[in-house]
């Protein structure tokens, strides 16, 4: 009988061989799925941000260079000001898709400090960007936000050496 109860918990301690190894691999699972989600999900929102501020400071160069060139050359300050606005916008839009995102999830605001285009003036762009959030169904969309907002802003200055009157 001895011998058949030591070969009892032989059996036994060897049912246990590979739990520790199965318990490791389902608890790193547990934690490794929603840190790697957190991290995409973080670079997405920061992808934005750099998307935001780099469109924002191109689109409030763009509006002053276009501007002033156009109205350098005789068109009116509101047809060279819509002209430095349609430019903006679409450069708003290669900016945004160069971060991957669609040139319709970016909106743009502009503002002038003083008279538009005026020589010592200042114009500002505010640009915000829709991140739409991964892996989130829209079934959802009631109990979780499905995106975030994300803004940037540039001002951009006039150059008053070549006042134009």
């Amino acid at each position: 009988m001895a011998n058949g109860s030591r070969r009892g918990s032989d059996w036994n301690a060897r049912s246990d061989e590979g739990a520790a190894m199965l318990e490791f691999i389902a608890l790193s699972l547990l934690l490794l799925i929603p840190l790697v989600y957190l991290v995409v999900t973080l670079s997405r929102i920061q992808a934005g941000a750099f998307a935001a501020e780099s469109a924002a400071s191109e689109a409030a160069r763009t509006l002053v260079v276009t501007g002033v060139r156009e109205f350098e050359g005789g068109a009116s300050r509101s047809s060279a000001l819509t002209q430095g606005e349609r430019r903006a916008r679409a450069a708003v839009g290669l900016v945004a898709s160069d971060f991957g995102f669609a040139p319709d999830d970016a909106t743009l605001v502009f503002a002038c400090d003083g008279t538009c285009l005026a020589p010592g003036s200042d114009v500002t762009a505010e640009v915000t960007i829709r991140v739409i959030l991964p892996g989130i169904p829209g079934f959802l969309s009631g109990s979780i936000p499905l995106e975030a907002e994300v803004a940037g802003s540039a001002r951009s200055p006039v150059d008053s050496f070549g006042e134009v009157s």
